[in-house]
């Protein structure tokens, strides 16, 4: 094997989470920039739950079409366009001034920004063995948090000195470049020529081969493992959600913070999901290379992870804001690190050809309820308080868990059934 700085697939993973970085700072800019909308829209909870419902629904909408793409033209294309229409999308929040129109360009931005999963997912299996799919995923999937935590240390600044409208601007305009980027450099490992044999035959460990023939859609919704992984992120999806369009809006209204105040503290528990993504994902190929089925691996990492968000109840009940803080630094790290798992039981479950599509149905699950979740937060917050959709936050994941191990076997890659 060459050095480690000259293996292709380090690389290729550093742009994936570069992308990923920019995607969530992208989607943070709306709940950082929330409070002042809010004062100068006149926009209520349920009028915030609205906008966020509109990114969800988008979600839900571009997802298969999205998956559909990585797979049809690959992941050189499919990612360059994803990344270039949302971040139009996002640019285009700066001229908004209604409520209808930040629900447009909601939709518009989600439509694109769930093939930052589909896309990465297809690249992490083209690129890395199984042993190490899980941890590659979980380094990419991490800078989902990075992002977030990053989103108010750059948009409460820009918003301060230029306004909340150049806050929208700026993130596009990195992603736009990013576009270009990926463009000129990326190849899979078949075509790329810096690869040497050593580092093909390693990307080649375990796996099946090439992507051979490309399983209808009918064929993947015939699969109990396909519904098994649309059922866990359908569960586990919208705590995340929340957590990031919400946790601002919460230290503002229900803790007391100011803006400056959020910038400063609110990053901590991002780092906390950055550590459970790595760590959830480098855990389960460490029990894989110990001795360890997959199976075992994923359901040991994912049921610790579980458990910590049975946390999420413990935030609304804390009296103090110190320690709320922990209660949601612990249920991000375990939430990250079993979404590190449940991404990587795709590639675990799937062959190459159909990775980006069965992940591209798991996100319309996901957008389902993740567009119905805000929608019942808002209600809630706006009638009762925070409480029950803590509450409800604190079991999901355990029951996406359950959903996925019920219906997933042995985690072995699915023999795709024929044609009738």
């Amino acid at each position: 094997m060459p050095p480690l700085l000259q293996q292709r697939r380090w690389w290729i993973l550093a742009m994936l989470f570069c992308v990923t970085m920019i995607n969530f700072i992208d989607r943070q800019t709306l709940s950082v920039t929330a409070p002042i909308l809010r004062e100068v829209f006149s926009l209520t909870n349920t009028h915030y739950g609205i906008i966020v419902a509109a990114f969800q629904m988008g979600m839900l909408f571009g997802e298969f079409p999205m998956g559909w793409l990585m797979d049809r033209r690959g992941a050189r294309f499919g990612l360059t366009f994803a990344v270039m229409w949302w971040s139009l999308a996002n640019a285009l929040h700066a001229v908004a001034s209604s409520l209808f129109h930040f629900s447009f360009f909601r939709f518009w931005l989600g439509t694109g920004e769930c093939g930052n999963f589909s896309g990465g997912n297809k690249v992490v299996a083209q690129w890395f063995p199984v042993r190490e799919r899980a941890f590659a995923v979980g380094i990419f999937n991490s800078a989902s948090m990075i992002g977030s935590g990053i989103a108010p240390f750059l948009i409460v600044p820009l918003m301060h000195h230029y306004g909340w409208r150049v806050a929208f601007l700026v993130p596009s305009l990195l992603g736009m470049v990013w576009a270009a980027v990926w463009w000129v450099f990326f190849r899979t490992p078949e075509e790329h020529t810096g690869l040497t044999e050593a580092e093909a035959a390693h990307i080649r460990d375990g796996a099946t081969g090439p992507e051979g023939p490309k399983p209808s859609n009918r064929q993947l919704l015939r699969l109990r493992q396909t519904w098994g992984v649309m059922l866990c992120r359908l569960l586990v999806g919208p705590v995340v959600q929340f957590y990031i369009y919400w946790m601002p809006e919460y230290l503002y209204r229900a803790r007391g913070f100011t803006l400056t105040e959020i910038a400063f503290f609110a990053w901590v528990p991002f780092l906390f999901g950055d550590l459970g993504s790595i760590g959830g994902g480098w855990a389960s190929g460490f029990l894989i290379q110990r001795g360890y089925s997959v199976r075992a691996a994923r359901i040991l990492t994912m049921g610790a992870g579980a458990t910590l968000c049975f946390l999420s109840l413990a935030v609304v009940l804390v009296k103090t804001v110190p320690v709320a803080l922990i209660a949601i630094c612990c249920v991000l790290l375990g939430h990250t690190a079993l979404s590190a798992n449940m991404f990587a039981s795709v590639s675990d479950l799937f062959p190459k050809s159909a990775v980006a599509r069965v992940t591209g149905l798991t996100g319309i699950a996901g957008g389902l309820s993740g567009m119905l979740f805000p929608l019942l937060t808002g209600q809630l917050v706006d009638k009762i308080s925070y409480v029950p959709v803590f509450a409800l936050a604190s079991l999901m994941p355990a029951a996406g868990l359950i959903a996925l191990v019920a219906f997933a076997g042995d985690f072995r890659q699915v023999t795709v059934p024929e044609e009738r």
